[in-house]
């Protein structure tokens, strides 16, 4: 399985970017998707995640009400609509695929691409 983010870039406090991952592989069918993000100088953290299906999908607390993780399987592609964004929000966006447990947790994924980076200035 091999993962390509893209969607990346800067935007002022308050504003909106829409983050995409492009999946390919045979391999692929199956996997659920995640979202990680890593700010400089601290540890990667959980973003969001989403099943196959796309019926149901995890946040973490402070991404609750402000971000919408979707799929479109047909296209092998995952989003993150991200709105209201904070300049805390300033990382490396990184999406991940697996099967494993542990779906907030990156033990839980074994496909990572490569990361886009966001910026949110103040």
């Amino acid at each position: 399985v091999q993962l390509q983010a893209s969607g990346g870039g800067l935007v002022q406090a308050g504003g909106s970017l829409r983050l995409s991952c492009a999946a390919s592989g045979s391999t692929y069918r199956g996997y659920r998707t995640g979202w990680f993000r890593q700010a400089p100088g601290k540890e990667r953290e959980f973003v969001a995640a989403i099943s196959w299906s796309g019926a149901v999908t995890y946040y973490a607390d402070s991404m609750k009400g402000r971000f919408t993780m979707s799929r479109d399987n047909a296209k092998n592609t995952i989003f993150l609509q991200m709105n209201s964004l904070k300049p805390e929000d300033t990382a490396v966006y990184y999406c991940a695929a697996g099967l494993r447990p542990g779906i907030q947790t990156d033990s839980g994924y074994d496909y990572w691409g490569q990361g886009t980076q966001v910026t949110v200035s103040s």
